[in-house]
């Protein structure tokens, strides 16, 4: 298997992971809080709002309502077919495009929202991945990511593929990707660390 066709199975093995759990996906997550990540976006952007916001892996579009209620210009992304015409629904713009061969415009954006999907970048691709993402902000624009920590493992997991970071690799990462921390904390708040199995982190495009 060469390179290309092995990071090809690795996109389509995980998107038809969520094209067939699509539904469920949408069921099982739509009441999920994620005002903390949302305000962790938002506060850091130093603009006027509103804002134009790129939802990395928007699935059904959630996130995408809440952004437009609030008053900014939410643009959706997803790998997945299923989730591109559910979060079309919410009546955003959603672009149709998987993590590897994304095509984003220079300089557009004032934030990038990246809840739970940039774990899924194999971990030899993750700095042009988030290159791509820092090209797309406006100089002084905002990253947030949220992913599932661990210790550096990657592999396949029920189906997904998925690297799990520890802070300190995923901070080294981004950072030479040309960004620069604001912030991090794990979620859920108010747990114990073991019982907090979230990483966030926010960055500005330096």
């Amino acid at each position: 298997m060469t390179h290309a066709d092995d990071l090809q199975f690795i996109t389509e093995g995980t998107l038809d992971h969520y094209r067939q759990r699509a539904e469920a996906f949408r069921e099982g997550t739509a009441d999920h809080d994620v005002s903390q990540n949302i305000d962790a976006l938002l506060r850091h952007i130093q603009v006027e709002p509103p804002f134009r916001i790129l939802d990395v892996g928007c699935g059904p579009g959630r996130d995408l309502q809440t952004f437009t209620k609030l008053g900014h210009q939410a643009i959706g992304l997803d790998g997945a077919e299923p989730f591109v015409a559910m979060a079309r629904e919410t009546g955003c713009q959603v672009w149709h495009q998987d993590l590897l061969q994304l095509q984003l415009p220079s300089q557009h954006f004032d934030g990038v929202f990246a809840n739970a999907v940039l774990f899924h970048v194999p971990s030899r691709e993750l700095s042009r991945v988030l290159g791509q993402l820092h090209s797309a902000l406006k100089p002084g624009g905002v990253l947030f990511s949220s992913n599932p920590r661990g210790n550096n493992q990657e592999g396949w997991s029920g189906g997904r593929y998925g690297v799990w970071y520890d802070w300190s690799e995923w901070k080294a990462r981004v950072e030479a990707a040309g960004f620069e921390e604001l912030e991090h904390y794990y979620r859920p708040v108010g747990m114990p660390l073991e019982q907090q199995p979230w990483l966030a982190s926010v960055w500005r495009r330096a």
